[in-house]
Protein backbone atom coordinates (compact mmCIF):
# COMPACT_ATOMS: atom_id res chain seq x y z
CA UNK A 1 0.00 0.00 0.00
CA UNK A 2 1.50 3.38 -0.78
CA UNK A 3 0.51 6.21 2.05
CA UNK A 4 -0.20 10.04 0.57
CA UNK A 5 -1.39 12.97 2.42
CA UNK A 6 -4.65 12.16 1.85
CA UNK A 7 -4.60 8.83 3.68
CA UNK A 8 -6.22 9.13 6.67
CA UNK A 9 -4.06 10.14 10.02
CA UNK A 10 -5.47 6.98 11.98
CA UNK A 11 -4.01 4.41 9.29
CA UNK A 12 -0.66 6.55 9.34
CA UNK A 13 -0.75 6.56 12.99
CA UNK A 14 -1.38 2.78 13.17
CA UNK A 15 1.26 2.33 10.23
CA UNK A 16 4.01 3.83 11.99
CA UNK A 17 3.42 1.26 15.72
CA UNK A 18 2.88 -1.59 13.15
CA UNK A 19 6.60 -0.27 12.16
CA UNK A 20 7.67 0.57 15.49
CA UNK A 21 9.10 4.02 14.96
CA UNK A 22 8.65 5.04 18.56
CA UNK A 23 10.45 8.15 18.28
CA UNK A 24 7.89 9.66 16.05
CA UNK A 25 5.13 8.47 17.79
CA UNK A 26 6.97 9.91 20.76
CA UNK A 27 6.03 13.32 18.76
CA UNK A 28 3.12 12.42 16.68
CA UNK A 29 0.99 15.40 18.09
CA UNK A 30 3.76 18.24 17.57
CA UNK A 31 3.78 17.03 13.61
CA UNK A 32 0.51 19.04 12.92
CA UNK A 33 -2.32 18.79 10.26
CA UNK A 34 -1.97 17.29 7.60
CA UNK A 35 1.41 15.59 8.56
CA UNK A 36 3.97 16.71 6.67
CA UNK A 37 5.57 14.87 2.97
CA UNK A 38 8.49 13.76 4.74
CA UNK A 39 6.12 11.96 7.44
CA UNK A 40 4.14 10.12 4.48
CA UNK A 41 7.43 9.58 2.90
CA UNK A 42 9.22 7.93 5.55
CA UNK A 43 6.44 5.49 6.63
CA UNK A 44 5.95 4.44 2.56
CA UNK A 45 10.08 3.67 2.60
CA UNK A 46 9.97 1.73 6.12
CA UNK A 47 6.77 0.05 5.03
CA UNK A 48 8.82 -1.37 1.61
CA UNK A 49 11.99 -2.40 3.46
CA UNK A 50 9.91 -4.00 5.37
CA UNK A 51 8.61 -6.42 2.46
CA UNK A 52 11.63 -6.40 0.73
CA UNK A 53 12.98 -7.85 4.14
CA UNK A 54 9.82 -9.85 4.73
CA UNK A 55 10.23 -11.71 0.70
CA UNK A 56 14.11 -12.68 1.62
CA UNK A 57 13.55 -14.39 4.68
CA UNK A 58 10.45 -16.36 3.50
CA UNK A 59 12.42 -17.90 0.43
CA UNK A 60 15.36 -17.91 2.80
CA UNK A 61 13.29 -20.10 4.89
CA UNK A 62 11.75 -22.13 2.45
CA UNK A 63 14.69 -23.85 1.44
CA UNK A 64 13.73 -24.28 -2.35
CA UNK A 65 17.16 -24.04 -3.90
CA UNK A 66 17.72 -23.64 -7.67
CA UNK A 67 15.14 -24.06 -10.01
CA UNK A 68 14.26 -23.51 -13.85
CA UNK A 69 11.68 -20.95 -14.27
CA UNK A 70 7.79 -22.07 -15.33
CA UNK A 71 8.53 -19.60 -17.99
CA UNK A 72 11.39 -21.95 -19.50
CA UNK A 73 9.31 -25.17 -18.73
CA UNK A 74 8.84 -27.14 -21.83
CA UNK A 75 5.33 -28.33 -21.78
CA UNK A 76 5.45 -30.10 -25.00
CA UNK A 77 8.15 -32.84 -23.67
CA UNK A 78 5.48 -34.61 -21.00
CA UNK A 79 3.36 -37.08 -22.55
CA UNK A 80 0.57 -36.33 -20.07
CA UNK A 81 0.43 -33.58 -18.06
CA UNK A 82 -2.34 -30.98 -17.31
CA UNK A 83 -1.05 -27.37 -17.93
CA UNK A 84 -3.76 -25.60 -17.53
CA UNK A 85 -4.29 -27.23 -13.58
CA UNK A 86 -0.44 -26.50 -12.95
CA UNK A 87 -0.84 -22.89 -13.63
CA UNK A 88 -4.52 -22.88 -11.68
CA UNK A 89 -2.25 -23.79 -9.14
CA UNK A 90 0.54 -21.31 -9.29
CA UNK A 91 -2.88 -18.32 -9.04
CA UNK A 92 -2.27 -19.65 -5.20
CA UNK A 93 -6.31 -20.25 -4.94
CA UNK A 94 -5.80 -23.57 -3.71
CA UNK A 95 -4.18 -21.98 -0.25
CA UNK A 96 -7.46 -19.94 0.15
CA UNK A 97 -10.22 -22.35 0.63
CA UNK A 98 -12.01 -23.05 3.19
CA UNK A 99 -10.24 -26.89 3.41
CA UNK A 100 -7.02 -26.32 1.92
CA UNK A 101 -6.32 -28.71 -0.72
CA UNK A 102 -3.17 -30.79 -1.12
CA UNK A 103 -1.67 -30.95 -4.70
CA UNK A 104 0.05 -34.26 -5.29
CA UNK A 105 2.27 -34.98 -8.55
CA UNK A 106 2.35 -38.55 -9.39
CA UNK A 107 4.80 -39.77 -12.04
CA UNK A 108 7.82 -40.85 -13.10
CA UNK A 109 11.62 -39.31 -12.68
CA UNK A 110 12.68 -36.51 -14.62
CA UNK A 111 9.09 -35.41 -15.94
CA UNK A 112 9.39 -31.72 -13.95
CA UNK A 113 7.61 -32.78 -10.69
CA UNK A 114 10.33 -31.33 -8.73
CA UNK A 115 10.53 -28.32 -11.04
CA UNK A 116 6.75 -27.10 -10.80
CA UNK A 117 6.86 -27.72 -7.18
CA UNK A 118 9.57 -25.45 -6.66
CA UNK A 119 7.56 -22.94 -8.96
CA UNK A 120 4.56 -23.29 -7.11
CA UNK A 121 6.38 -23.30 -3.42
CA UNK A 122 8.33 -19.40 -4.61
CA UNK A 123 5.06 -18.22 -5.56
CA UNK A 124 3.60 -19.11 -2.70
CA UNK A 125 6.52 -17.43 -0.71
CA UNK A 126 6.40 -14.16 -3.05
CA UNK A 127 2.32 -14.10 -2.19
CA UNK A 128 3.33 -13.78 1.76
CA UNK A 129 2.79 -17.23 2.27
CA UNK A 130 5.26 -19.43 4.53
CA UNK A 131 6.88 -22.41 3.07
CA UNK A 132 9.11 -24.95 3.65
CA UNK A 133 10.44 -27.20 1.08
CA UNK A 134 12.14 -30.66 1.99
CA UNK A 135 12.44 -34.13 0.71
CA UNK A 136 10.32 -36.96 1.85
CA UNK A 137 14.21 -38.58 3.08
CA UNK A 138 15.35 -35.26 4.12
CA UNK A 139 12.31 -34.98 7.29
CA UNK A 140 11.46 -38.50 7.92
CA UNK A 141 15.53 -39.30 8.53
CA UNK A 142 15.58 -35.67 10.67
CA UNK A 143 11.99 -37.10 12.61
CA UNK A 144 13.25 -40.24 13.16
CA UNK A 145 16.95 -39.44 14.38
CA UNK A 146 15.51 -37.74 17.31
CA UNK A 147 15.51 -39.56 20.93
CA UNK A 148 14.03 -37.32 23.13
CA UNK A 149 10.09 -36.77 23.49
CA UNK A 150 10.22 -32.88 23.72
CA UNK A 151 12.70 -32.29 21.27
CA UNK A 152 10.53 -34.44 18.89
CA UNK A 153 7.70 -32.56 19.71
CA UNK A 154 9.39 -29.10 18.30
CA UNK A 155 10.79 -30.55 15.64
CA UNK A 156 7.13 -31.92 14.50
CA UNK A 157 5.63 -28.36 15.32
CA UNK A 158 8.18 -27.35 12.75
CA UNK A 159 7.20 -28.96 10.12
CA UNK A 160 3.47 -28.71 10.84
CA UNK A 161 3.91 -24.60 11.00
CA UNK A 162 4.29 -23.62 7.44
CA UNK A 163 1.35 -22.90 5.50
CA UNK A 164 2.52 -24.76 2.49
CA UNK A 165 4.95 -28.04 3.19
CA UNK A 166 6.21 -29.16 -0.05
CA UNK A 167 7.41 -32.76 0.43
CA UNK A 168 9.54 -34.01 -2.78
CA UNK A 169 10.81 -37.63 -3.62
CA UNK A 170 8.00 -39.42 -1.56
CA UNK A 171 8.63 -43.03 -2.76
CA UNK A 172 11.93 -43.38 -3.91
CA UNK A 173 12.84 -45.18 -1.15
CA UNK A 174 11.65 -47.41 2.04
CA UNK A 175 10.67 -46.35 5.09
CA UNK A 176 10.27 -48.53 8.21
CA UNK A 177 6.89 -48.51 10.45
CA UNK A 178 8.61 -45.61 12.53
CA UNK A 179 8.86 -42.90 9.49
CA UNK A 180 5.65 -44.11 8.20
CA UNK A 181 3.97 -42.98 11.71
CA UNK A 182 5.98 -39.83 11.97
CA UNK A 183 4.83 -38.70 7.95
CA UNK A 184 1.27 -39.49 9.34
CA UNK A 185 1.81 -37.41 12.49
CA UNK A 186 2.49 -34.85 10.21
CA UNK A 187 -0.38 -34.77 7.80
CA UNK A 188 -2.38 -35.51 10.48
CA UNK A 189 -1.34 -32.13 12.30
CA UNK A 190 -1.86 -30.20 9.19
CA UNK A 191 -5.08 -31.57 7.98
CA UNK A 192 -7.63 -29.39 6.88
CA UNK A 193 -5.49 -26.74 8.15
CA UNK A 194 -2.68 -26.40 5.82
CA UNK A 195 -1.54 -26.88 2.71
CA UNK A 196 0.45 -30.40 1.57
CA UNK A 197 1.88 -30.79 -1.54
CA UNK A 198 3.81 -34.15 -2.29
CA UNK A 199 5.64 -35.11 -5.19
CA UNK A 200 5.64 -39.24 -5.91
CA UNK A 201 7.05 -41.64 -8.40
CA UNK A 202 4.36 -44.09 -6.89
CA UNK A 203 0.14 -44.22 -6.98
CA UNK A 204 -1.23 -44.68 -4.19
CA UNK A 205 -1.85 -48.45 -4.45
CA UNK A 206 1.58 -48.96 -3.94
CA UNK A 207 2.21 -46.77 -1.38
CA UNK A 208 2.24 -49.88 1.15
CA UNK A 209 5.49 -50.75 -0.78
CA UNK A 210 6.98 -47.66 0.01
CA UNK A 211 5.96 -48.26 4.07
CA UNK A 212 6.29 -52.22 4.11
CA UNK A 213 3.99 -53.59 7.03
CA UNK A 214 3.02 -50.25 8.29
CA UNK A 215 -0.64 -49.97 9.39
CA UNK A 216 -0.61 -46.14 9.45
CA UNK A 217 -0.85 -46.24 5.18
CA UNK A 218 -4.50 -46.08 4.93
CA UNK A 219 -5.23 -43.26 6.86
CA UNK A 220 -2.51 -41.20 5.36
CA UNK A 221 -3.14 -41.59 2.07
CA UNK A 222 -6.81 -41.06 3.06
CA UNK A 223 -6.10 -37.68 4.64
CA UNK A 224 -3.68 -36.31 2.16
CA UNK A 225 -6.51 -37.06 -0.65
CA UNK A 226 -9.24 -36.19 1.20
CA UNK A 227 -9.01 -32.56 -0.11
CA UNK A 228 -6.49 -32.98 -3.18
CA UNK A 229 -5.39 -31.91 -6.30
CA UNK A 230 -4.09 -34.88 -8.15
CA UNK A 231 -1.85 -33.77 -11.03
CA UNK A 232 -0.34 -36.95 -13.45
CA UNK A 233 2.67 -36.43 -14.56
CA UNK A 234 3.60 -39.12 -17.62
CA UNK A 235 6.09 -39.31 -20.33
CA UNK A 236 10.15 -40.05 -20.62
CA UNK A 237 12.86 -37.94 -18.54
CA UNK A 238 13.72 -34.18 -19.97
CA UNK A 239 17.11 -34.81 -17.87
CA UNK A 240 17.96 -38.13 -19.88
CA UNK A 241 16.89 -36.41 -22.80
CA UNK A 242 19.13 -33.12 -22.07
CA UNK A 243 22.23 -35.35 -21.49
CA UNK A 244 21.92 -37.15 -24.80
CA UNK A 245 21.74 -34.03 -26.80
CA UNK A 246 25.24 -33.08 -25.02
CA UNK A 247 26.73 -36.11 -25.92
CA UNK A 248 25.65 -35.86 -29.37
CA UNK A 249 27.13 -31.92 -29.26
CA UNK A 250 30.02 -33.47 -27.74
CA UNK A 251 30.77 -36.22 -30.53
CA UNK A 252 33.00 -35.13 -33.21
CA UNK A 253 31.65 -35.80 -36.79
CA UNK A 254 33.27 -38.60 -38.65
CA UNK A 255 35.52 -37.20 -41.84
CA UNK A 256 34.35 -38.58 -45.07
Amino acid sequence: MTYTTQTPIAQLKKTAAELKLYGLLAHWDELGHPLPDWVVQLLNWEEDERQKRGLQRRIRNAKIGSFKPLADFDWNWPKQLDQAAVLSLMNMGFMQQDKPVNPIFVGGNGIGKTTIAKNIAYQAAINGYSVMFITAAQMLNDLAAIDSDSTLKRRLKYYAQPQLLVIDELGYLSYSNRHADLLFEIVNRRYEIKSTLVTTNRPFAEWNEVFPNAACVVSLVDRLIHHSEIILFDGDSYRMKEAMEKKKQKTPRKKS
